[in-house]
Parts: structure tokens; sequence; C-alpha cells
């Protein structure tokens, strides 16, 4: 696993190792994050990655955040709840010396609590449990969104968005299905 592309490209981020793999962690693959950032950057949505205040949600290897900040991201938040994603998340953020740029909590996605806005957020909950329309939702009632927010979310089949969310886009890669929203509050 590595970054595809800006200013970290090529870095080798810690491998998801047997007791990972046990956690359940899932990171998204080169290719389908390669085919995400392409979507965003040049997918007619006015590059929403530059500048841009990340959340990764249900964070795993948190893959997806570092690899926004690589391409111009301002900050990435990380949430996720389990103890080897964590631990993982902090070894690829210090192997991309991105600590300043970063924050790393221990908060369950669908109950995050009060937060402060991101207008680009990463949704990669476990395939098949029906936790991201759940997610999006308290993190949308908790100010965790920012007005207009893009939303990239895979998922194994397609999603059904919640209220207050438009779908700009939907593709298949292999088993996984990224689908592109926009915020509507």
């Amino acid at each position: 696993m590595r970054i595809i592309g800006g200013a970290s490209r090529g870095l080798h981020l810690a491998p998801v190792g047997a007791g990972d793999a046990e956690a359940h962690l899932r990171p998204t693959s080169d290719r389908v994050r390669e085919a995400i950032f392409n979507l965003l950057i040049n997918g007619g949505y006015g590059n929403p990655v530059t500048g841009a205040r990340v959340l990764d949600l249900f964070a795993g290897t948190g893959a997806l955040g570092l690899e926004a900040l690589s391409r111009g991201a301002a900050h990435a938040t990380f949430l996720d709840t389990g103890t080897p994603a964590l631990t993982l998340i902090r070894r690829n953020v210090a192997l991309m010396r991105a600590e300043d740029r970063c924050k790393v909590i221990k908060r369950d996605a669908t109950q995050p609590g009060p937060g402060t806005p991101h207008s680009l957020v990463f949704l990669d909950p476990p395939y098949g449990k029906a936790l991201g329309a759940t997610a999006l939702t308290a993190c949308a009632a908790n100010g965790w969104l920012a007005p207009g927010a893009f939303i990239v979310w895979e998922e194994g089949t397609a999603p059904m968005p919640p209220t207050g969310f438009d779908t700009l886009d939907q593709r298949r890669y292999g088993d996984t299905v990224v689908t592109i929203l926009r915020s509507t509050g």
C-alpha cells in the first residue's frame, strides 16, 4: 500500500499485518484510491481536494485521508474505534510526517458527538452492515460536515443516501461501489 499521487507520491505506508486482518481492516486498494482521486480532481467538481479539511470515517489505515493530504488537502481527521486501526493510522501519519496536519480520534462514526466542519469526507464502513447512512446522518447533525461537503462513500453495493445528500456519481470497481455525494445542507 502506497501513496499514489501528490507531494508524498510513492511513499509506502505501514502494511496491514496478520493481527490487523483479524481486526477486519480492509484497506482501499491502490487502484480504487487512484480512481477516486481522478474522479474528484478531474470529474468537474472544481477539485474539492486542494485546501480541504478532510474527515476519514471508519478510517482503517488512514490511506484515503493521507492520500488527500499528499494531494493538497490542508488537514485530515481520522475516526475509528479499533485499536489496531488507530495504531496503524498513527504509524502512517508519522511515516508521512504529517502529525501537524492530522488528528486521530477514537470514536464511533455513527455516534461522533460534536465536531468541526469538514469539506471532504471519506466514508468506508464495513460492507453490508448499513452503517454508512447512520454515520452520515450523525455527522451532519453534529456539525462535522461543511455546507456543500463532498462525500466519497465506499460500499459493497450501491448505497441509499440519507435525506440531505445528492448523488453526483457512482461507479463499480470490482467488489467496491464508489458513490460521490454532496451535502445539500
